[in-house]
């Protein structure tokens, strides 16, 4: 659940004090694994589950403060955003019915955050990227009060010396900016734990990546965000572009993010790991160490190593190696943060099975993964699943290229099921979550091609904002139905609720599809704009995309008695018949705020300005659009 107990200020002396103690943990865990002082008879797994907590119109709803409280117990905690929850599961060894036990207790524990969220006037969610998340959600007022998160995001907005750039492609387009960590807080996952000894850390560490890609492209279920259509994971590209904290540089210079899959193979052990990621990434953060790591050692106790996992916490591998302690026993765990929330508690343990079996298989027929493939294959193999779903061309050992499903069906699922059988798993667990990944994958049906077949299918009738809430309806009633997503019907359009609240501030109701122009550019560019795309208004903008006019098609008609034939003279620039200063809105301006600024001073169009910069624009036309599909639907009903 990460380090909570955090110096809100670290000042240079401080982070200095702090760095001194990170070195002492790094030589005591180094101590630790020489004089072999590790739990090693073992395995575990765990987890933990993160949520979205949503309002009766199925938008963030920033209520975790009073979700803990209501729900009051241990297993629960914050995360970065008011409107995220998340719940750790109990330590499991790894043999029997482990598995359904795990997908019990997140019920139980799911069911409690429901009821807790219900008493607060909200409901829980699990889905990768929630679908109604917009940007205004993002604020820092949405962030939980919590030193740790708003040192974290003080330190690396420091650390980036600007804002945070997003862009992703798929079948739509994102780039936009924003100030803050907080885009992270779009992302929920459900992350597994895989206890090693620390003499087979390197060979297993070594296979959780190189399954890494197949396992993600079975598990995909994050394909939209802010309404777009874009990777079939967009966790994967989102997370490492929300606290990236590098700057372009002049030269090539080559720089890790602090979200990443690594550069190579492990060669012997977790301290390489510890190593790299202390000599890449600066600290962040300080807090003062709990013991004196080799006096405890001298004792015969495990050392808490506090300034290592603070460390460790604020860097974001894929799969990531953790110290942690069990009964007073010191033990490694591979943490894989790959998998996404949802979309059932079924789905969630059928995926972590499948990790779980192929991590175990592969160490019983190839021992060392680097000996059959290369890391470059496994690195692409992951980005390309993120990508692509099911529908990426993935590498494995042979020199075997083919598509993810193929993969899956033919040659990992056969493969898991041999690890699970040898470490003793529950021959009926095995069949039941393997046969979920198997029906899933056959049908080709994960959480992410149904968010966009279902969306898809409700065509454009009704506003994105109301299909996006549809889509987020229809997640929440199956699951709780408890049915895995192979066998979810599409979700329909009047799930969603109604169209009431989905109106109700401009960012609702604004086109950000624009065409703009330059002050210096001639008005003929603004006519034939006008004509070609039968709008009646042109923002103007400069090159940092701030708002510093507009040209109507009433100021052109007052421009015909004075215009100059070709060849008479230069053509005239916007400047001289654009509108300065226009009155303007903001996309968390209400709507009747909007529609009666409109209405009272007879305009038909009021630019949307977020931060200085256009964003959007809402017209009379749009407004008139919506009141008709409104006035239908009232009818219909």
């Amino acid at each position: 659940m990460g380090e909570h107990d955090v110096r809100p200020e670290s000042e240079a002396e401080e982070i200095r004090v702090f760095l001194k103690h990170l070195l002492n943990d790094v030589r005591a865990f180094e101590m630790m694994l020489t004089d072999d002082l590790f739990e090693r008879d073992i395995r575990r797994i765990g987890a933990e589950q993160e949520l979205f907590l949503v309002d009766q119109h199925w938008r963030p709803a920033p209520i975790a403060t009073e979700v803990l409280e209501a729900v009051a117990d241990p297993h629960f905690t914050t995360e970065l955003a008011r409107f995220n929850l998340e719940f750790n599961l109990d330590p499991q060894v790894f043999g029997g019915t482990c598995l359904s036990a795990m997908e019990w207790q997140v019920g139980e524990l799911l069911g409690k955050a429901r009821e807790a969220a219900r008493r607060c006037g909200g409901d829980v969610l699990m889905t990768g990227i929630l679908p109604t998340i917009v940007k205004s959600d993002l604020g820092l007022e949405n962030m939980t009060p919590n030193p740790r998160y708003l040192a974290l995001n003080e330190a690396m907005t420091r650390l980036k010396g600007g804002a945070y750039e997003f862009y992703l492609t798929g079948v739509d387009e994102l780039h936009l900016h924003h100030d803050s960590i907080m885009v992270e807080a779009c992302n929920t996952s459900f992350q597994v734990h895989f206890q090693v000894a620390p003499h087979e850390f390197a060979r297993l560490y070594n296979i959780a990546q190189a399954v890494a890609g197949p396992v993600l492209a079975a598990a995909v279920n994050s394909p939209l965000l802010f309404g777009k259509r874009l990777w079939q994971e967009t966790r994967v590209g989102l997370f490492q572009q929300s606290i990236d904290t590098r700057r372009s540089m002049p030269h090539l210079r080559e720089q890790t993010p602090r979200v990443s899959f690594g550069k190579n193979w492990v060669i012997d052990s977790a301290l390489e790991i510890f190593r790299e990621d202390i000599g890449r990434f600066r600290a962040l953060l300080s807090t003062e160490p709990d013991d004196d790591p080799f006096e405890m050692i001298a004792q015969g106790r495990a050392p808490s190593l506090k300034a290592l996992r603070l460390h460790n916490s604020t860097v974001y591998r894929w799969n990531r190696v953790c110290y942690g302690i069990s009964d007073g026993k010191p033990h490694l765990r591979i943490e894989n943060r790959i998998l996404p929330s949802g979309p059932t508690p079924r789905d969630e343990v059928a995926n972590a099975a499948f990790w779980f079996g192929l991590v175990s298989g592969c160490i019983v027929r190839y021992y060392d993964i680097t000996g059959h493939m290369s890391f470059d294959d496994a690195h692409a193999n992951f980005f390309a699943a993120a990508a692509h779903g099911l529908g990426a061309q993935l590498h494995w050992v042979g020199d075997v290229l083919a598509p993810a499903d193929r993969l899956i069906l033919d040659e990992l699922l056969p493969l898991a099921r041999e690890g699970l059988q040898a470490s003793r798993i529950d021959g009926g667990d095995i069949d039941l979550y393997l046969g979920t990944i198997e029906e899933r994958v056959a049908s080709r049906h994960t959480g992410a091609q149904w968010q966009i077949i279902s969306l898809g299918a409700m065509g454009v009738k009704a506003p994105l904002a109301e299909r996006l809430a549809a889509v987020t309806a229809a997640i929440s009633a199956r699951q709780q139905d408890g049915r895995p997503v192979a066998t979810w019907e599409l979700a329909t359009l009047d799930e969603g609720g109604g169209w009431k609240q989905h109106y109700l501030v401009v960012e609702h109701c604004m086109d950000t599809d624009l065409f703009t122009v330059a002050e210096t550019e001639p008005v003929e560019l603004v006519a034939n704009l006008m004509v070609w795309n039968n709008i009646r208004h042109v923002m103007v903008e400069d090159a940092d995309h701030r708002l510093i006019g507009m040209v109507s098609q009433r100021a052109l008609i007052k421009l015909v008695g004075a215009y100059h034939p070709e060849g008479s003279g230069s053509p005239l620039p916007v400047s001289a018949i654009m509108k300065r200063d226009p009155v303007t809105v903001t996309p968390e301006t209400s709507t009747v705020e909007a529609i009666d600024l409109m209405r009272s001073n007879g305009w038909s169009c009021l630019p949307v300005i977020k931060d200085g910069r256009l964003v959007g624009v809402v017209t009379e036309n749009q407004l008139m659009t919506i009141a008709g599909q409104l006035l239908e639907q009232q009818l219909r009903e």
